[in-house]
């Protein structure tokens, strides 16, 4: 009987003690202690031009975001600055109205830097691209906002005279995740979305489109270089459409081939590989 009680009191013992998971638990009001942070919406731009002796005005989306930012009502004012590691120089290559930006509570946080990009004096295509590398610098305006530390990295692309829009005769070589390979013709359509910029009509071995998304691809041309930079496949699917190769543009001939993969998951090597050899009509 004795070592009964003894047992229950030893239970009960055990039962009226702290439990440590719930002493360890952070209390769930400082999830929102953390500071706020100002900052660009993108890690990185790029702004291209024909070298012509003109400017061409663009713009770098700043904002504030974190754990209160939505509490904020006084306006934040930011400065930015090149990093040492920046190519691109100030007066030759960019200019700004100003470094200073404030971002006003009425407009959620949100301001647009200008930048211009220069090319009086500049031939292309230059041996070396410029690269602008910005930072947030100084952050004033409400005491819960600092600067993030990510920077910015603007390309400068200095572009020749490009005229690619138009109907184009495909041919495309294609190789099938199995490593099987067809030939596929068909018509594609270039537009120009932005200097030296443009947007097919077709995208891989899906002749008349998917149905969802916007058709085809986007691809740069600098002086007659053509590359095709990372993108999701007809901006909707998570397969990666990215250039292999850069192609080259005979204009004698007013022909082109362009080299790129889709692949799934990106960064895989599950990957579709198509060639294409374009004439303009």
């Amino acid at each position: 009987m004795k070592r009964i009680y003894l047992l229950l009191l030893i239970i009960f013992g055990i039962a009226s003690l702290p439990s440590c998971l719930v002493e360890d638990e952070v209390p769930s009001g400082d999830n929102d202690k953390g500071p706020n942070l100002a900052g660009f919406e993108r890690s990185s731009m790029t702004m291209g031009g024909v070298s012509n002796g003109d400017s061409y005005d663009f713009e770098i989306l700043c904002k504030v975001f974190g754990p209160t930012s939505m509490d904020i009502n006084s306006d934040v004012t930011i400065t930015v600055e090149p990093d040492l590691s920046s190519t691109a120089v100030e007066g030759l290559h960019y200019e700004f109205p100003s470094t200073s930006l404030t971002l006003k509570a009425e407009d959620n946080l949100l301001a647009r830097l200008p930048i211009t990009m220069l090319t009086e004096g500049i031939d292309a295509p230059l041996d070396e691209t410029p690269v602008l590398v910005l930072n947030v610098n100084t952050v004033s305006g409400d005491g819960t906002v600092i600067a993030s530390g990510k920077p910015l990295t603007i390309t400068l692309n200095y572009l020749c005279f490009s005229d690619l829009s138009g109907e184009y005769d495909a041919t495309m070589l294609y190789t099938a995740y199995d490593g099987s390979t067809s030939t596929i013709e068909f018509t594609d359509v270039f537009t120009e979305t932005g200097a030296g910029e443009y947007r097919t009509s077709e995208v891989g071995h899906w002749i008349g489109g998917l149905g969802v998304g916007t058709p085809g691809f986007t691809f740069n041309d600098v002086c007659n270089v053509i590359t095709i930079p990372g993108q999701n496949l007809v901006d909707y699917y998570g397969n990666w459409v990215e250039g292999t190769a850069t192609g080259i543009v005979d204009k004698e001939t007013n022909t082109m081939t362009i080299d790129y993969s889709i692949c799934y998951p990106q960064g895989s090597d599950n990957c579709r590989y198509y060639s294409v050899t374009y004439v303009k009509k």
